[in-house]
């Protein structure tokens, strides 16, 4: 029995863990792969793999939380749609821990979009190389209305990563594997090494190195297509 279940490999999750376990409480937190459970501590109670409702319920009922903490990613909607309701059919507490969206200067200035596939068809109408950092699980809606040549890929570095890429047709030379979030200087040096002239990302928040991508990236002239976080209530 764990007092309190995590959803979530993300920086929130787990900062949220190790503060939990050092005042004591029961943690346990589910993470999708074994690349997020290296970044927890040996002695955190971790549980590796993607779970669907039933598995969602399943392990519920063997663990028997007080409460679940709902820290998955700002863009995994269908995931905390799935775990609300895994609560509520247990009649389990729920807290969703939301990652700070922040105040952008940067807002007017780039070409905001709602998802991957209108990244991809305004992606389309753009001209040289672009950059996505966006992850590798999207790759096919890129590659299905841009030239694969015209793309590099800023991925994490796993092995389900990297097999990504290689079946959406993506060049070796053309994959940046490496964990973010990383600092404007490295950003602006990949942009000028590359020659970029479009890059789309993910509003992910200061957690997630926004401003660091946007900013060298507008002043440089490089288009950026940015794809909004969903509403969330």
């Amino acid at each position: 029995m764990s007092e309190i279940l995590i959803f979530g490999g993300t920086s929130e999750g787990r900062r949220e863990a190790l503060r939990l376990a050092a005042q004591g409480k029961s943690v346990c937190v589910c993470v999708t792969t074994s690349y997020a459970r290296r970044l927890l501590p040996e002695d955190i109670d971790c549980r590796v793999g993607a779970l669907d409702k039933e598995g969602m319920l399943r392990l519920m009922g063997e663990l028997r939380p007080e409460l679940v903490i709902d820290a998955t990613h700002p863009f995994a909607v269908r995931a905390t749609e799935t775990i609300r309701a895994c609560c509520d059919k247990t009649n389990t507490k729920y807290l969703r821990l939301k990652r700070e969206a922040g105040a952008h200067p940067w807002w007017d200035d780039v070409e905001h979009v709602s998802d991957s596939k209108e990244a991809a068809n305004a992606l389309s109408l753009t001209e040289g190389n672009a950059l996505l950092t966006t992850g590798s699980h999207t790759l096919p809606d890129y590659t299905a209305c841009v030239d694969p040549s015209r793309l590099w890929v800023r991925v994490l570095p796993t092995m389900d990563a990297l097999q990504r890429c290689e079946s959406a047709g993506i060049e070796p030379s053309h994959i940046i594997a490496m964990q973010g979030p990383f600092s404007a200087e490295l950003n602006a040096a990949l942009y000028e090494q590359l020659h970029i002239s479009a890059m789309v990302s993910k509003d992910s928040g200061p957690a997630g190195g926004v401003d660091e991508k946007v900013l060298p990236a507008l002043a440089r002239g490089i288009h950026v297509i940015m794809i909004d976080r969903p509403r969330e209530a």
